[in-house]
């Protein structure tokens, strides 16, 4: 058994360092700075696809409001940054200087008291986490507590989606409406569209993004990741013996929650812009589909799938601007019915099972002795005729 747990986390492992390797040596080095900040930005959605493993593929519990947290974590980044671009030099040509642009033109005089963490950085960093992790909380502990899961708890979570994508919209003076807050430029005086920013926003989004996979891979070899499993695969056993499953449902929630709303900040910060459009109902269920294409029982798979939906659509819409859509379904239709487990399962499935039973013959064929020479018959003795003495025959005769 150890021996099978050392083989299994060599090669979880191996295929973690074959990202990291991707990641931080082979794209920078063979990508232009323009399609590297675009990786840089599939990534931000790494970070939803990461969580949803351990929600959905290790919890059971299907999401389809991600982008809710994803969009809070890019608001509370984005609060700050437009802030900081909102400074009373810079805005003196406002009515009112010092405020967002957008208060400005709904007559809003002063900012609002939602506003005033978000003029320090820590406290909106904090934010970023904590924010998304505490709405997730207030759902997840009503619903969990009172035993709903489900299809009835995904569309909840669509629900909440819509709700927050409408709230978002109506209230444009305190949140920029529907075309969300722009032109953020600057954190802490530091302009984040050079190259060189640039190329440190993208490493600095390897870095968490590695740092999410290691903290979740933690867990689900931990025993919390055992009880996780069983709770997914028959929960009444786990609570049965004692666990209070709710708790267990609540936490695996809240943290990829927490993670969605990194990965929202750093989509501010490399983007430069956040708006209600990442936060409501289809681009959770894209989400979800990033997952799945994934494998949604593989952190290291869920990006992959991160980077292969994304790609593809921008790949699609740039050399088929009417057809892009048909392809990207095509695209989701034919990977989910073809590889059930997601490009992680056909690894696990397909690949990897035929790689053993290659090596597996090769090591046997050079055990194997050579086969033994088949051995000639002996030539038969042929004995020489006596010598006679002349005249012996000729006397018979």
């Amino acid at each position: 058994m150890n021996f099978i747990k050392a083989s299994i986390l060599r090669y979880q492992l191996g295929s973690l360092l074959l990202l990291v390797l991707l990641l931080a040596v082979v794209l920078p080095l063979s990508l232009d700075i323009f399609r590297l900040n675009l990786v840089g930005k599939y990534l931000t959605y790494a970070f939803v696809a990461v969580g949803l493993v351990m929600v959905w593929g290790y919890g059971g519990v299907l999401s389809l409001g991600q982008g809710v947290f994803f969009g809070i974590g890019g608001y509370a980044m984005a609060m700050f940054l437009k802030l900081e671009a909102s400074d009373p030099i810079t805005t003196k040509i406002q009515s009112t200087p010092g405020i967002p642009d957008f208060m400005d033109w709904n007559q809003i005089t002063e900012l609002p008291a939602l506003w005033l963490p978000f003029k320090s950085l820590p406290l909106s960093l904090a934010l970023v986490v904590l924010a998304p992790m505490a709405l997730a909380w207030l759902v997840s502990f009503a619903m969990f507590k009172r035993r709903v899961g489900g299809v009835y708890f995904a569309i909840i979570t669509q629900a909440v989606a819509l709700i927050c994508t409408v709230l978002i919209i109506g209230q444009q003076g305190y949140t920029g409406g529907v075309n969300g807050m722009t032109d953020l430029k600057t954190m802490l005086g530091w302009d984040t569209r050079t190259d060189g920013a640039k190329y440190i926003l993208y490493y600095v989004c390897v870095g968490l993004l590695v740092a999410s996979i290691l903290l979740c891979r933690f867990i689900q070899t931990s025993k919390l990741g055992t009880l996780l499993l069983a709770m997914r695969d028959k929960e009444d056993r786990v609570r049965f013996s004692g666990y209070d499953v709710s708790n267990f449902k609540v936490f695996i929630f809240c943290l990829a929650a927490g993670l969605s709303g990194i990965g929202g900040a750093m989509f501010a910060l490399q983007v430069g812009f956040m708006s209600p459009s990442f936060v409501g109902i289809v681009p959770s269920i894209e989400m979800v589909i990033f997952c799945a294409v994934g494998g949604r029982m593989s952190l290291v798979g869920a990006v992959y799938g991160a980077l292969l939906v994304n790609a593809g659509k921008t790949l699609f819409s740039e050399s088929f601007p009417d057809l892009w859509l048909f392809l990207m379904a095509g695209l989701f239709i034919g990977v989910t019915m073809a590889f059930p487990m997601g490009l992680a399962g056909l690894w696990d499935e397909k690949i990897k099972p035929w790689w053993k039973g290659r090596r597996q013959a090769l090591r046997e064929a050079a055990v194997q002795p050579p086969p033994a020479m088949p051995m000639t018959p002996a030539a038969p003795v042929v004995s020489p005729e006596p010598h006679l003495p002349e005249g012996v025959g000729s006397q018979r005769a």
